[in-house]
């Protein structure tokens, strides 16, 4: 049923549990794992001309460790990838070019709350991306969860 499973991350703490479910569900079905970040190209334009190179290898470094991470979290090989431009444009690109069966993300990214129900990012993905997507709350404290209180 899946065979390809992207976790699209930007590191933040609430795509920890989207990069655990995703991980999860390719080991049970034995597919292949693919970890992509964004770097945004909204935020490095809207920055001052002379901080942008700086900013844009800011990012790339913050990239690479919510890659690092992913392969971290896995004992199963994971293909990375890093992208500049607009992210839900270039998730669903990606997950085309890699023909991905489903791809993963959390509800919140680096910008936190600044949705009622989803991130801006999040629902992009959803109401655009070319496969199923499966998107993975962070559980807050309180909410249960055994893992949250610990």
């Amino acid at each position: 049923m899946f065979d390809t499973v992207v976790v699209a991350t930007d590191g933040s703490e609430s795509v920890k549990r989207a990069v655990d479910v995703a991980v999860d569900l390719a080991a049970r079905f034995d597919a292949d794992v693919h970890a992509l970040s964004v770097v945004d190209a909204s935020e490095v334009d809207a920055s001052p001309e002379q901080l942008q190179d700086e900013l844009r290898t800011a990012l790339e470094t913050t990239a690479d460790a919510a890659l690092a991470t992913v392969e971290d979290r896995t004992d199963r090989a994971v293909t990375t990838a890093v992208r500049e431009g607009r992210p839900a444009a270039e998730i669903g690109e990606y997950v085309r070019e890699v023909d991905a069966d489903v791809v993963a993300t959390g509800t919140r990214g680096r910008h936190g709350e600044n949705r009622l129900l989803l991130g801006s990012v999040a629902e992009r993905v959803v109401r655009t991306s070319p496969v199923p997507v499966l998107t993975v709350r962070q559980i807050e404290r309180g909410d249960g969860d055994e893992e949250a209180s610990a």
